[in-house]
C-alpha cells in the first residue's frame, strides 16, 4: 500500500508515521524544504512525544520518506491523504485557498483507482465542492477514484495515542468508497472506525464536537461571571454540581485558543448563513468566549483602577500548558486590550525564545524582571508558573494578579498584599 500524506505538520507527520509503522509505504509531502530534509535525515521537525523515535526508525527501514515533489508522490499512491491548514479569513470564514491549490496540483497525477481522503476539518459540503478540482485531471469521482472525508480527531502532546484509540470517522462520495476508507483506516491505524455514510455527515461529526465543546466552555464562563457578581466561588459550585451524574460543567478561563475550538464553530455558522438557517447557540457561545479576555481585564480595571501607564506582564503565549502553539491564543487579545487601556505590555513564556516572542508582536518580559510589572496576567498555566513567590513579587513592586486559569490560591496571593482577580471568584 503506497500512501501520500500531504502536509507533514503536527498532525500529518504523526499520521504518516503510524501508517508506515503498520505496514504502508508512506511519503510525507510538504512545501517546506527544511521539513522534508529533516524527515529524510531521520529527525522529526515537530515536538510531539514518540514521533522522533518513529521518524528515525521508519526512515531507516525505508517505510517513510519525505518530498517536496507532491505530484510525483501522488502518481505512485494508492491512497492520498490531504491534511493541510484551513483557518479563518478576517471575515470569519474558512480560508480554503491552500486546500484548493493542493487539489489543483495533484489532479493531473492521481492514479486511476486511487482513494483521496481529506482529513482537514472543513465546512459541511466543502469536500463535495472540491471534487471538480480533483476531476480536472480527467478522472471521475465515484468511478475512477474514491473520495472520502475522515476528520483528524487528535490533540497535541497526545497525537499518537489518539490516532490509535479514538474511533476514526469516515464518510464517502459513494457507499463503496466509505467502506474502502473504513477498511483502510482500520488496517493501517488499528483503531475503531465509524462509517457515517456521506461526506457531509463525516464533516458534521467534527464540527458538532467542536461546537459542543465551545458551548460548554461558554456556559462555564457565563456562570462564572454570575458567580463573580454574587461573590461565590464558581469552582466550588462546579465541583458540587458535577457530582449528580448528569451535569458536566467545564472549567471557565480567560479565553479559548487553539486550531479547533475558536475556529470550527465559524465553519458551521458560515454554512448555516448560506442556507439561511440560524444557529443561535453556536453563535452566542463564540461571542461569549471571544469576549472573555476583555471581560476579565474589565474586572481588573474596576478593582484596581486605571491601567494607563501601568506595567503589565502576560504570562504564557501558548494556548495550552506545556504546548508550544499559539494559534488563536487569548494572549493576542489580552495584549491588544491592555494596550487599548494604556498599559505597557510585555510577555513571558518559557517555551518561546525572546526573539520568537518579538516576531509575534510582543515585547519580551520576565516574571522577576526589573522594573517589575505592576500587573501580572496569567494566560497559560505552564508548570513553571505553578509555584510563585508572591511575597517576593509584592516586594519587587507587583500590585495586582489576574489568575486566568485557576492556577493559584487566591488567599495566598492576598496574604502577600496583592489584589487577586480570579475567573469565577469575587
Amino acid at each position: 500500500m503506497n500512501v501520500s500524506v500531504i502536509g507533514a505538520g503536527k498532525m500529518g507527520l504523526p499520521l504518516a508515521c503510524v501508517l508506515a509503522r503498520n505496514g504502508a509505504s508512506v511519503t510525507a509531502c510538504d512545501v517546506k524544504r527544511g521539513v522534508v530534509d529533516a524527515i529524510n535525515a531521520g529527525t522529526s521537525p515537530i515536538d510531539e512525544p514518540g514521533v522522533q523515535e518513529l521518524v528515525r526508525d521508519l526512515t531507516h527501514s525505508g517505510r517513510l520518506h519525505a518530498t517536496i515533489d507532491t505530484p510525483s508522490a501522488v502518481a505512485q499512491s494508492d491512497v492520498v491523504i490531504i491534511i493541510v491548514p484551513v483557518l479563518l479569513t478576517a471575515g470569519k470564514e474558512a480560508d480554503t485557498s491552500t486546500i484548493e491549490s493542493v487539489c489543483r496540483q495533484i489532479a493531473p497525477s492521481l492514479k486511476r483507482g486511487a482513494m483521496v481522503s481529506f482529513e482537514t476539518t472543513l465546512p459541511v459540503g466543502t469536500t463535495r465542492r472540491l471534487l471538480p478540482l480533483l476531476e480536472s485531471g480527467g478522472l471521475k469521482g465515484g468511478k475512477d477514484l474514491d473520495l472520502v472525508f475522515s476528520p483528524e480527531r487528535v490533540k497535541s502532546r497526545m497525537v499518537l495515542q489518539r490516532l490509535t484509540e479514538n474511533p476514526k470517522i469516515v464518510g464517502g462520495l459513494t457507499p463503496e468508497g466509505a467502506e474502502r476508507a473504513a477498511a483502510f483506516y482500520h488496517q493501517y491505524l488499528g483503531c475503531p472506525v465509524i462509517n457515517v455514510g456521506s461526506l457531509e455527515a463525516a464533516e458534521l461529526v467534527k464540527l458538532a464536537g467542536m461546537a459542543c465543546r465551545d458551548v460548554n466552555i461558554a456556559l462555564a464562563n457565563e456562570l462564572a461571571r454570575y458567580s463573580e457578581e454574587l461573590g461565590i466561588d464558581f469552582q466550588v459550585i462546579k465541583d458540587a454540581a458535577n457530582t449528580d451524574g448528569e451535569a458536566n460543567l467545564y472549567q471557565p478561563g480567560i479565553g479559548v485558543g487553539g486550531h479547533c475550538t475558536p475556529v470550527y464553530p465559524y465553519f458551521l455558522l458560515q454554512e448555516a448563513k448560506r442556507i439561511a438557517l440560524r444557529l443561535d447557540m453556536t453563535e452566542l457561545a463564540r461571542r461569549i468566549n471571544d469576549e472573555q479576555p476583555v471581560h476579565v481585564l474589565s474586572r481588573l480595571e474596576r478593582a484596581f483602577g486605571s491601567l494607563r501607564g501601568r506595567r503589565a506582564l502576560i504570562l504564557g503565549l501558548g494556548f495550552r500548558p506545556q504546548v508550544k502553539e499559539h494559534i488563536c491564543s487569548p494572549a493576542f487579545q489580552l495584549r491588544d486590550e491592555l494596550v487599548r487601556l494604556g498599559a505597557e505590555v510585555r510577555l513571558h513564556d518559557p517555551l518561546y525564545a525572546p526573539e520568537e516572542i518579538e516576531r509575534l508582536g510582543f515585547a519580551p518580559g520576565e516574571l522577576h524582571g526589573s522594573p517589575a510589572a505592576e500587573v501580572i496576567v496569567l494566560n497559560t498555566a505552564h508548570e513553571e508558573y505553578a509555584e510563585v513567590d508572591f511575597q517576593k513579587l509584592a516586594s519587587a513592586g507587583v500590585k495586582a494578579v489576574v489568575d486566568g486559569r485557576q492556577l493559584w490560591r487566591g488567599d495566598l496571593v492576598r496574604a502577600a498584599g496583592l489584589l487577586y482577580v480570579g475567573v469565577g471568584q469575587s
